[in-house]
């Protein structure tokens, strides 16, 4: 696959978990990858730092041990908390899912998967800041342009493919001209870590879909917030907020979650700015395929890049891997034929296979994201869906896309049909 004239068969931009993913799948099979990395491991990154049984099946697959012995923190499914009532639902037993989540701080769960790539044979360089794409004259991407390091001495590497898991800022893809899409759903979301030794070992991840102020406890907060423990004396404590709420935009999400944490019992010890943990960091959460297409011109958008953060619960991780993976068999099978027709033929069954898997679900995230973003609604749903288990189950399967394509229950077998009658984003 290799010539002279390249650095790598494919450059990945980003080790986050989507281009270590990429990285780790493409070395197996042989290619040559360049992963680059604009920070140096081990490195923090806002996020929930929960996953769910998608997530941990990408695990699995990378040959990664989840076991409590390595340090991760198991857990059994979601507290839900909301509507005067608090519920407790399993993961679902599948034959496609494991029945557990995890949780592990991304401070070390990048770094934890990027050896992972490695270790696959990859080539990981950090302290590389990916400026820019480099242009063929026939505007096709066959490289990009860098900085390397606190100097920032410029850089160039060349290959016949790119990967862009650069994240929600996107700046490859900026790069080449592909802006988010404003009718797709996009979300806000901050954390803090807290010590709590009442909370952290908790083995459910604890979801509030009400937050109200200790001053105004009769005033519906906007937004949803959660509460993971982290099982080393702390818990990951956030909110998210959508934009298709009135107050997106015009919030400050940090004072927010200072006012909802008040209102938390003194025991959990988020009430006490001396438990804090570091600062309150923010993030913007890309849904829905907010960015296409995600391929063009010799770049494939993998992750957050090409907005794959489901617009039903947030979780971004396990598209990234997911999307990661499927970006890796694609690009093997086109590194086989001959540059041109018959490689690009290859490449248009990423965004094409993208789009079949969670075209259709994608579709009715993006209208339940709206219909969220009216309180009312959401006040209705919560009052009249909480008290039915049985509903809440199958809600969970939906919100976290956990369902048996074939040989399912009766809620696998209604969700697997809406998501394929509803059009694909």
């Amino acid at each position: 696959m290799t010539t002279v004239d390249n650095d790598a068969d494919v450059i990945v931009v980003g080790a986050g978990p989507g281009g270590s993913t990429t990285a780790y799948h493409l070395a197996r099979h042989g290619v040559r990858v360049l992963l680059l990395e604009k920070t140096e491991f081990p490195r923090e990154k806002v996020c929930g730092d929960g996953l769910t049984p998608r997530a941990v099946k990408q695990l699995v697959k990378l040959g990664v041990d989840t076991s409590t012995e390595a340090g991760w923190l198991h857990n059994r499914g979601l507290r839900v908390i909301g509507g005067g009532v608090r519920l407790e639902l399993d993961w679902p037993e599948l034959a496609s899912f494991p029945n557990y989540g995890l949780v592990r701080t991304r401070l070390d769960f990048d770094d934890l998967l990027a050896k992972r790539a490695v270790g696959a044979g990859a080539e990981l360089r950090t302290g590389m800041n990916v400026t820019g794409p480099v242009l063929d004259e026939g505007g096709r991407v066959v490289g990009v342009t860098a900085e390397s390091g606190p100097e920032k001495a410029p850089a160039s590497f060349r290959a016949p493919l790119v990967i862009a898991a650069d994240g929600v800022s996107g700046r490859l893809p900026l790069a080449l001209g592909l802006n988010k899409r404003e009718d797709r759903p996009i979300g806000v979301a901050v954390r803090r870590y807290y010590r709590s030794p009442a909370k952290h070992d908790d083995n459910y991840l604890e979801s509030w879909l009400e937050l109200r102020s200790k001053e105004h406890p009769d005033k519906l907060l906007p937004g949803y917030g959660w509460i993971f423990g982290m099982g080393d004396g702390r818990v990951n404590v956030g909110l998210g907020a959508l934009n298709s709420s009135a107050a997106f935009g015009k919030t400050n999400y940090r004072r927010l979650l200072v006012d909802w944490l008040a209102a938390t019992p003194t025991e959990w010890g988020m009430t006490d700015e001396t438990n804090a943990d570091g600062p309150i960091l923010g993030a913007a959460l890309p849904m829905g395929f907010n960015r296409v297409p995600h391929y063009t011109r010799g770049v494939l958008l993998v992750g957050d890049s090409g907005g794959m953060v489901n617009p039903f619960n947030g979780e971004g991780i396990a598209y990234a891997m997911e999307s990661g993976e499927l970006a890796a068999e694609i690009v093997v099978q086109a590194l086989a034929r001959p540059a041109g027709a018959e490689r690009e033929r290859a490449l248009a069954g990423y965004p094409a296979e993208l789009k079949a898997r969670y075209g259709g679900y994608y579709r009715l995230g993006n209208i339940f994201v709206k219909m969220i973003g009216n309180p009312h609604v959401m006040r209705i749903a919560t009052k009249h869906g909480m008290p039915h288990p049985t509903l809440m189950r199958f809600v969970l399967k939906l919100l976290a896309n956990l369902t048996d394509p074939r040989g399912g229950d009766a809620m696998d077998r209604v969700i697997n049909a809406m998501t394929k009658v509803a059009p694909a984003v």
